[in-house]
């Protein structure tokens, strides 16, 4: 079995597969949450999503083992190195392993005192959680294994066997509860119906990793050589991904803190919607993650088209919902919500939709920057931004309330963006025109909801937001779709076809 770096149609299919794999478990949760909250009752169904959001949090423990295998593997498959892969893929697995005994070691020892004295959990509920936190930390070895061996896949690009098993399993988490609850009532059958749906998943991402990866089956090496690459790319990773939520709930807790808990809702409802855009970025960021990490050193122009491709796809994606949300705040806050609370976050919404935007541009560069061996320079970036961004919710949460860390996070997120691009740029060694997409993509986007906002009357504004759009989708026809369309059509050079 040979393999090349990824051409136009397996992008594009991967990317389509990605998105299916987030819309349908989605879905499914607005479909069953409900049913499940009428069952379980509110009160467990608080235990279980504190719990779900415990163990989401804890897999931490795979030290960003699946990212940095995506990297390894896809560098491997370029290069035409496939014999590494196996040595490469059960190391991961036994550090994965170990590190989720550790993590399961720690939430299992920590549960009476979370349980019992951190959360207010009524008496006759805290054997029950104590239990369902238990049972879900016993499957934390699997979760953290099952993330690696999805890494090898996504690697080599099979993302409609990955969406086939991701997008069963997404369902399965909500829809297996409901079937246990039938027979065994209580939070132990959800925690034993989940932990079965986790191994279920892992079995088949391991079927589907033997399958596709010749001699990975045949016995089972470990190399000690391996850890440092594997610990050095994963450990900046995990930085990223404790300091990013950091900084994301963390004005959260201030404003409860500061202001009051009325405060928060405000906060977090607009926060919450608005963040929902990111699911249209984030299957392109899951394909070009491993399409980087393939081409960066072995055609590193191909990068730089990618990377500017990239930047192209996600703002067109994003921008007509972040047009939308940004000039109809009030209106749609009021239709979903009522007057009352859209009077108070609808200018939060507004602030949101901005940063939302450029954020989710910003993703590109810090893919670029991870999967092409430098995740430190993200990591580092978001250390050095930490206590900055800290300071400025201080200073900014006394005088303006909620809008001011809305003012905040949006500042922070555009100097961001300013910085992944410039460090982005010099990875490419000056290829500038992602650069200069993003600055068009970005600065546009948001100079345009800007004017839309500032417009009197609701008429005037939708004569706006339909200008707008039409001039969008002809800019995204000819920049996007075209050459998205004439790039499928090319046939790949021999000895670079898959």
């Amino acid at each position: 079995m040979t393999h090349a770096l990824p051409g136009a149609r397996t992008l594009a299919r991967g990317a389509a597969w990605n998105q299916l794999g987030q819309v349908l478990p989605v879905l499914a949760a607005l479909l069953l949450v409900p049913r499940l909250i009428l069952v379980l009752g509110v009160d467990r169904f608080g235990i279980l999503s504190l719990a779900w959001m415990l163990i989401g949090y804890f897999t931490l423990f795979d030290l960003g083992v699946s990212g940095a295998l995506t990297r390894l593997v896809a560098e491997r498959l370029a290069t035409r190195r496939e014999d590494e892969v196996p040595a490469l893929v059960w190391t991961a697995l036994c550090l994965t392993t170990v590190m989720g005994l550790v993590g399961a070691g720690l939430i299992a020892g920590s549960a009476p005192w979370i349980v019992g004295r951190a959360l207010r959990i009524s008496a006759a509920l805290q054997p029950e959680a104590l239990r369902l936190t238990w049972v879900l930390a016993a499957a934390l070895p699997i979760v953290t294994g099952t993330a690696a061996l999805a890494g090898v896949l996504s690697a080599q690009q099979r993302f409609g066997v990955l969406n086939a098993i991701r997008v069963p399993m997404g369902i399965l988490t909500y829809l297996a509860p409901l079937l246990v609850l039938r027979v065994m009532p209580g939070l132990v059958a959800v925690a034993l119906a989940l932990a079965f749906v986790r191994a279920l998943g892992g079995l088949a991402h391991l079927a589907a990793c033997l399958a596709s990866t010749p001699g990975l089956g045949a016995r089972i090496v470990t190399r000690r050589a391996l850890l440092g690459p594997i610990l050095s790319f994963g450990g900046w990773m995990t930085v990223t991904a404790v300091v990013g939520p950091l900084m994301v709930y963390f004005d959260r807790f201030l404003i409860g803190g500061y202001l009051s808990m009325a405060q928060v809702a405000y906060y977090t409802t607009p926060y919450d919607l608005i963040s929902r855009m990111g699911i249209l970025a984030a299957p392109v960021m899951s394909v070009m993650f491993p399409a980087f990490a393939a081409s960066f050193d072995t055609d590193r122009p191909r990068a730089g088209r990618l990377f500017d491709w990239s930047v192209r796809t996600v703002a067109s994606l994003l921008f007509p919902a972040a047009l939308i949300m940004a000039v109809f705040a009030r209106e749609a806050l009021t239709l979903w919500l009522g007057p009352e609370l859209a009077t108070h976050t609808h200018a939060v919404l507004r602030l949101l939709a901005f940063g939302v935007y450029v954020n989710c541009i910003a993703q590109v560069a810090l893919t670029l920057l991870q999967s092409s061996g430098r995740p430190d320079l993200g990591a580092r970036l978001h250390l050095i931004e930490l206590p900055f961004y800290l300071l400025a919710l201080w200073l900014l949460i006394g005088g303006q309330g909620i809008q001011g860390v809305a003012v905040a996070w949006l500042a922070r997120v555009s100097a961001d963006a300013v910085v992944l691009f410039v460090l982005a740029r010099r990875r490419l060694n000056g290829n500038a025109s992602g650069v200069r997409t993003a600055l068009f993509a970005g600065g546009g986007g948001v100079l345009a909801m800007l004017v839309g906002c500032l417009l009197p009357g609701l008429v005037l504004r939708m004569l706006f937001v339909a200008t707008a759009l039409a001039g969008y989708a002809v800019l995204a026809w000819r920049r996007v779709v075209v050459p998205g369309l004439q790039a499928l059509r090319e046939v790949p050079p021999a000895g670079l076809r898959s």
